[in-house]
C-alpha cells in the first residue's frame, strides 16, 4: 500500500514540475525584455540560482546530519548531468545550441575550470572550511566579472511587448509569477527526490546509487524540464546560461556552504573515482565541442548523452 502512495506523490510532483517550468519560462522572458537583458544573462542570474536551490537544500541538510559526502556526490552527479543530459535533451529537441560570441566562449572556459575545482580540492582527502571559503570567494569573483561585462550580454528583442505590459506593475507581476514558479519547482522536485529515495529503498537499490544517480537526477529535474520548455518555447539562449550557471553555483556556493557547516573527510577515494573520471571526460568534451564549432550539434549531443548513460551503467555495475 505504501508504494502506491509513493507512486501517487511522484506522479503529482512530476506534473507540478512541468507546469511550474512553463510558468517560470514565460515570466523570465518578460523580465528579460523589461530589463533589456539577454535571455542568457537573465537565465544565468535568476534561473541558475533558483534551480540550484535543491542541491543547496540537500547539501546543507546532509551537512547538518554529518553526511557531507552525500552533498559532494550530488554536486559531482549534478555537474555531469548538466553538461551531458541537459544539453543533449535541449539539442535533440530544439536543434544546435550556439556559443558564437566571445563572452559565452569565456563563460564556458570558466565553467569548465570551476567544475574541476572541487576535484582538485579533494586530492588531499578533505575539503576544509578554509577551502569552502575559497569556493565562495571564487563565486564572488565570477559574479563580479559577470556584472562588469553585463553590457555585452544586452541585446534587442525582436518580439516587442505590448506597451501596456512594459510598466513597473507588470514587471512586479512577472517577478511574482517567477517566484511562484520557482517555489513550485523546488517543492515538486523535492517531492520527486523523496519518493525516488523511498522507492529505491523499497526495491532494494544500493544506497550509493541513490545518492549519485537518483538524488542528483532528482535535484536536476528543474534544469531538465526548464531546458525542454525553453527550446520548445523558442528561448534556446536560456539553456546554456542556466546550465553553466548551475554548474558554477553547485561547485562553489553549494559545496562551499556544505563544508562550512561540516568539513568533508575522504577516507577512501575509491567511491569517488567514477565521478572524478566522468567529470573530467564531461568537461573535456563539452569544452571541445563548444570551441570547435562554436555550437553543439545533434551528433555531439548524442555523444554527450552516451557519456551520461555510460556513467549511470558504470555506477550500477561497480555498486
Amino acid at each position: 500500500m505504501i508504494i502506491l502512495l509513493y507512486l501517487f506523490i511522484f506522479t503529482i510532483s512530476c506534473v507540478v514540475v512541468i507546469k511550474s517550468a512553463s510558468l517560470t519560462i514565460k515570466a523570465l522572458a518578460k523580465i528579460a525584455k523589461f530589463l533589456n537583458w539577454s535571455e542568457f544573462f537573465v537565465s544565468f542570474l535568476l534561473m541558475a540560482v533558483a534551480t540550484s536551490l535543491p542541491e543547496l537544500f540537500v547539501g546543507t541538510t546532509s551537512a547538518i546530519n554529518g553526511l557531507s559526502q552525500l552533498s559532494f556526490g550530488n554536486v559531482i552527479g549534478s555537474n555531469i548531468i548538466n553538461l551531458t543530459l541537459v544539453i543533449a535533451v535541449a539539442v535533440l529537441l530544439g536543434g544546435k545550441l550556439l556559443a558564437d560570441n566571445l563572452t559565452t566562449q569565456r563563460t564556458t572556459i570558466y565553467t569548465s575550470l570551476i567544475a574541476l575545482l572541487p576535484l582538485l580540492l579533494m586530492l588531499n582527502s578533505k575539503v576544509s572550511r578554509i577551502e569552502g571559503i575559497i569556493l565562495i570567494i571564487v563565486l564572488g569573483l565570477y559574479l563580479w566579472w559577470i556584472f562588469k561585462i553585463k553590457r555585452r550580454f544586452q541585446e534587442e528583442f525582436t518580439a516587442a511587448l505590448d506597451k501596456k505590459e512594459q510598466g513597473t506593475i507588470f514587471f512586479l507581476k512577472d517577478m511574482g509569477m517567477f517566484l511562484v514558479g520557482v517555489l513550485l519547482l523546488i517543492l515538486s522536485s523535492e517531492g520527486i527526490v523523496w519518493t525516488s529515495s523511498k522507492m529505491a529503498v523499497f526495491f532494494g537499490i544500493p544506497t550509493v546509487v541513490i545518492g549519485t544517480v537518483l538524488v542528483a537526477l532528482g535535484t536536476n529535474l528543474p534544469e531538465i524540464i526548464f531546458s525542454i520548455k525553453a527550446v520548445r518555447m523558442g528561448h534556446k539562449n536560456m539553456v546554456l546560461g542556466n546550465l553553466m550557471g548551475s554548474v558554477i553555483f553547485n561547485s562553489t556556493l553549494v559545496l562551499g556552504a556544505t563544508v562550512l557547516i561540516a568539513p568533508l573527510r575522504i577516507f577512501a577515494l575509491s567511491p569517488y573515482v567514477v565521478g572524478i573520471i566522468f567529470t573530467a571526460l564531461t568537461v573535456l568534451f563539452f569544452r571541445l565541442f563548444v570551441k570547435s564549432n562554436q555550437s553543439i550539434s545533434k551528433k555531439e549531443a548524442l555523444l554527450l548523452l552516451a557519456i551520461y548513460l555510460t556513467f549511470i551503467v558504470t555506477q550500477f555495475v561497480l555498486s
